[in-house]
């Protein structure tokens, strides 16, 4: 298993980009959060299958159709078991 972390930037934020994310990541069987951050970009963290959270990595580059991505960021490392589901957070990081 395998933990995967992005952050996206662009007109990313008011496009529905953290449902369509819980929606896609839901039906990928992966666990975690996506969130909201104060600089305007979006945040995720997410755990499973190696192929799924390349599945989903693909979609951010892309990302719902209001979306308008300019750059993305993805860290690889162990998943760590924490997350059971996958969930929108509504804690908003600083920047």
């Amino acid at each position: 298993m395998h933990q995967l972390h992005i952050t996206v930037q662009g007109r990313v934020q008011g496009v529905f980009f953290r449902a369509a994310t819980r929606r896609l990541a839901r039906r990928l069987g992966l666990t975690g959060w996506v969130r909201n951050r104060s600089d305007g970009s979006v945040e995720v963290l997410a755990e499973g299958r190696r192929d799924t959270l390349e599945q989903l990595l693909d979609w951010w580059r892309r990302g719902p159709s209001g979306a308008r991505v300019t750059a993305v960021r993805a860290a690889w490392q162990a998943a760590s078991g924490r997350w059971t589901d996958f969930v929108i957070s509504y804690d908003t990081p600083r920047a």
